[in-house]
């Protein structure tokens, strides 16, 4: 029956391999997507521009706000993986 089976739906492989291909490039976007990295980073570099006069304290508390949501929402999407 594998036999069979393998001769029935290799008329199907190329679109097996591009439904594939399509999922390891949306799983790499995910990966990068929710990385925390870049936000602590981003983090470390508006405190930097703050302590060097670069920005007043109003945009910085605007900024961090903003970088403090990605990861609760980074943080909520791994919560939330299988």
């Amino acid at each position: 029956m594998g036999m069979l089976t393998n001769l029935l739906t290799a008329p199907l492989l190329p679109v097996r391999l591009v439904a594939w291909v399509a999922q390891r490039a949306v799983d790499q976007a995910n990966d990068e997507y929710y990385d925390p990295a870049p936000v602590y980073a981003a983090l470390a570099e508006l405190e930097r521009r703050l302590r060097d006069g670069e920005i007043d304290p109003a945009t910085f508390d605007r900024q961090e706000d903003e970088l403090l949501d990605r990861l609760d929402e980074i943080a909520q999407y791994r919560q939330n993986l299988p």
